[in-house]
């Protein structure tokens, strides 16, 4: 077997390799944006509204809690609305160019209010961002969902699905790193120097530079979705026949999502990552102004923060492709717990280059672990459509895919919340900068939000990933049934098998669909 071949067998790659990776690419290349776009939020948004924008911690955490709530609403609104379209284009693609542009204005309108806040006018300026905010939300629910949704339509396989999320992560890697480049470079007025080693404190000053982010941003973010629309193909749903749907079937199907124990663990494990996830993001600013005065190398960190998370991915592929699709959380998630942790020895008067050291590993560590836990939870979504198929006997794509982006967006906003109303009330004021003229109470609190609670949060959501028990046999069993019986009204099944697919759903056999009396033919070895 010549070089090439033993790379291909060792990623898993049957055919053509530009074959193979060609439609990867289309379908994931809208995660420029569909990754991207959070990270700049995550890190500097709610930091802009204080320093910049002068709003009070705790009234910029109100805006990410009303669009938070938003999102709750009209996510599962929309995954029911992309799993009933009819198009010829199919259920998920039409919405990706739909909303491109006006998610792409939207992006524009987080970073300036085109002199409201100038006029010194706190409420209108609150009011703005959280127009802002609220169309943000809306367009990039109507963007992500549907994208998510298709997965499991264009990457039916149970390992083939795993080839489409590493160059998912390949893409989000893209879009984080050159995010924060561009970032960068619009707040230091495109002086590279400054944007990597010396980006000073925010000030009302800097409207004009955050202006930029939003244009440069908003032109960068615009173009991918409408590349994967023309890209992807997806079948036809235009003669597809939806039942009936009234308040009362709209919350059966979300009730019977929680009806799923395999969907149960992926909550669990999806709601500690993004918990712990959003907390540091949201802390780290205040954190590095105000506790370590390490702000300066704030890019440069995060920079390398891009880098460090990518660079977990081939280790998480070749970990999930020979050991499962847990095992790299297993592996990796503790660097995340200990790589977050370190910060709570740090402070001012830490000697300068110990200090620098931790907040530089931390990073590293953090970030490399944190990809274990979040591949995790990417592989699982796409196959917990098919246990669901298994037990309502429906394609629930969008249904399903509606709570990876609730993860990503309304916890988001929650922990965004919960930041700015808890640093609030440890006394923190965003106009007092220099770590020395802070109370020991405030330090305590950036302290909590940053390094403590978020190692704790990172600990629960490893402990969580050994509960997850689905294997790629299990998929594969319950793929085979699923055929059967659609084909046939009826599948054969061990008494083996059976007691593991209930044990994975978490519901008795004879209560799902696959189990329904008259219609299940058991095989030789069950009798």
């Amino acid at each position: 077997m010549g070089l090439g071949a033993k790379v291909k067998d060792v990623l898993g790659i049957e055919g053509k390799t530009g074959e193979v990776i060609r439609p990867m690419i289309a379908y994931d290349c809208a995660n420029i944006t569909l990754g991207g776009a959070g990270y700049p939020l995550n890190q500097f948004h709610q930091q802009f509204l204080a320093y910049v924008e002068g709003m009070k911690t705790g009234a910029a955490g109100k805006i990410t809690l009303i669009t938070g709530l938003w999102d709750a609403v009209s996510d599962p609104v929309m995954g029911i609305i992309t799993d009933r379209t009819k198009s010829r284009l199919g259920r998920h693609r039409p919405y990706l160019l739909f909303s491109a542009i006006p998610f792409a204005i939207a992006y524009l309108f987080k970073w300036t209010s085109f002199g409201i806040s100038g006029r010194g006018d706190a409420n209108a300026t609150w009011w703005w961002y959280l127009f802002a905010g609220l169309l943000y939300a809306t367009f990039m629910t109507i963007m992500s969902i549907p994208h998510t949704a298709m997965l499991p339509t264009v990457a039916p396989g149970y390992f083939e699905r795993t080839q489409y999320k590493i160059i998912e992560y390949a893409f989000n890697s893209v879009g984080q790193v050159t995010s924060y480049v561009f970032t960068a470079l619009a707040l230091s007025g495109f002086n590279i120097k400054t944007a990597l080693t010396a980006l000073p404190t925010p000030s009302p000053g800097d409207r004009p530079h955050y202006a930029m982010v939003g244009l440069v941003l908003m032109l960068w973010f615009s173009w991918s979705p409408i590349l994967c629309f023309f890209k992807v193909k997806e079948p036809s749903s235009k003669d597809q026949v939806n039942p009936p749907l009234d308040v009362k079937s709209l919350l059966r199907e979300y009730a019977l999502v929680f009806a799923n124990r395999s969907f149960r663990q992926y909550f669990v494990i999806s709601l500690f990552f993004s918990m712990s996830r959003y907390f540091c993001n949201y802390a780290d600013q205040y954190f590095m102004v105000s506790v370590t005065d390490t702000y300066n190398i704030f890019i440069s960190m995060n920079i390398i923060s891009g880098i460090a998370e990518f660079s977990g991915s081939p280790i998480n592929y070749l970990i999930t492709r020979y050991k499962g699709k847990t095992a790299c959380g297993k592996i990796l998630g503790p660097l995340m717990v200990i790589g977050i942790a370190i910060n709570s020895f740090i402070s001012y008067t830490t000697p300068k280059f110990i200090k620098y050291a931790v907040v530089i590993v931390s990073a590293i560590l953090y970030n490399i672990g944190f990809s274990g836990p979040g591949f995790v939870a990417e592989n699982i979504q796409p196959d917990i459509t098919d246990v669901d198929e298994m037990i309502t006997g429906r394609r629930r794509e969008g249904v399903i895919a509606t709570f990876k982006t609730l993860f990503s967006k309304t916890i988001s906003s929650l922990m965004g919340y919960a930041v700015g109303t808890s640093l609030e009330w440890f006394g923190y004021d965003p106009n007092i900068k220099h770590p020395l003229e802070q109370s020991k109470r405030t330090l305590l609190g950036l302290r909590l939000n940053y390094a403590v609670i978020p190692s704790v949060l990172a600990f629960f959501c490893v402990l969580s990933i050994f509960r997850y028990s689905m294997t790629k046999t299990d998929h594969e069993t319950i793929k085979r049934i699923i055929k059967e019986k659609h084909e046939t009204g009826e599948c054969e099944i061990t008494a083996e098998e059976k007691k593991r697919l209930e044990k994975i759903a978490g519901r008795p056999w004879e209560k799902m669909w696959i189990g329904q009396q008259n219609q299940v033919r058991n095989s030789v070895e069950t009798l």
